[in-house]
């Protein structure tokens, strides 16, 4: 099932209006199921492609190489002297600039239309970053060392949470596994795969890969360990353009809130529930899912909000919901980044 065929076998469930959300049992657990799966699949794809040949640029080649054909900007004819400079900027446009744009203009529209989805359900650095987050929960209390106080004691369903000291000894060992693998991986995006996992089978890479595999390797620790969530919020250019075109859309997807139901979330706080904002607890870029759009800046439509909640809300459904149009205007600031008013 695609991504956008889940939001829309959402949407048909969760009717996309504010004032009237009804959530079927099991539906917002099925979802994330789903996102799961998106995001180790596009992982094994991230790891994959070069090994393929499905993407990667060949230094010693000197071309990129795509479906396992080689793309060239055919300066080497220039060079040559076998066409003109005409010939030649037609070249770098057809090859190189028009395919560029084009994905960007593809990547840019699906974030005006979605926002982060990219983040949410498909990036590998974010896989990551969920991955960490609860291993380091599980050793703290808390999804970040720079968080001011351990979450809540209880999951949404009002489980006990436990935690222990002794997951450290698995979150750092695994933040740096993670580590080697992104670095390894990016080094076959640039080199011939073979080469690179040949040389390492044999413990021998050359100085260069062994440098680069290296300073990859402390540098990418260093993030997983200590700067994901910041990377994510401020350092990931992708995530700031798929930020900025969402927030220029007022039409586009956002987290809804039943603001009439708002008396409600006091289920998280009765006795043997969470005892704090379940959708708040759960966000793994530290949100509050409640508030206007111009607050979500960085959300990556992960929808674990509206999971945890539809969890404490079992009964009487959902106050969180995927919304758009009229219903999305609703649900923000009065101005947006545009300066459209309503």
């Amino acid at each position: 099932m695609s991504i956008r065929a889940s939001i829309l076998a959402v949407d048909r469930v969760i009717p996309i209006k504010p004032w009237s959300v009804q959530v079927a049992p099991g539906m917002a657990g099925a979802l994330q199921r789903q996102r799961l799966y998106w995001q180790i699949s596009f992982f094994v794809l991230f790891v994959m492609a070069p090994v393929l040949d499905l993407f990667r640029y060949d230094l010693d080649a000197g071309h990129a190489i795509i479906f396992g054909l080689s793309w060239r900007l055919g300066l080497d004819d220039f060079f040559a002297g076998r066409i003109d400079a005409t010939q030649a900027g037609l070249n770098i446009l057809l090859r190189l600039f028009l395919p560029l744009l084009g994905g960007v203009a593809l990547f840019i529209a699906v974030a005006w239309r979605w926002g982060r989805l990219y983040c949410g359900w498909l990036c590998p650095h974010f896989s990551v970053v969920e991955t960490i987050n609860r291993l380091m929960r599980h050793a703290s209390g808390k999804p970040s060392v720079w968080e001011g106080k351990p979450l809540p004691a209880r999951n949404p369903d009002g489980s006990p949470f436990r935690v222990d000291a002794r997951w450290w000894l698995v979150t750092v060992p695994l933040a740096i596994i993670f580590a080697l693998l992104w670095a390894v991986v990016l080094l076959t995006y640039l080199l011939a795969p073979a080469e690179v996992y040949g040389n390492l089978v044999h413990l021998a890479p050359t100085p260069n890969q062994g440098i680069f595999i290296g300073a990859g390797t402390v540098v990418l620790s260093l993030d997983f360990l200590l700067a994901r969530h910041l990377f994510c919020r401020f350092g990931c250019a992708a995530g700031l353009f798929q930020s900025l075109a969402w927030m220029g859309n007022r039409d586009a997807m956002v987290i809804g809130f039943q603001r009439q139901r708002a008396a409600e979330c006091v289920a998280c706080y009765r006795k043997g529930a969470m005892g704090a904002a379940a959708c708040e607890a759960v966000c793994p870029m530290r949100l509050k899912p409640r508030v206007a759009k111009n607050q979500m800046f960085t959300c990556t439509q992960c929808a674990q909000c509206v999971a945890a909640c539809a969890t404490v809300q079992s009964a009487t459904g959902t106050l969180l919901t995927w919304v758009d149009h009229e219903a999305a205007r609703q649900n923000e600031a009065r101005v947006s980044l545009t300066g459209n008013t309503d």
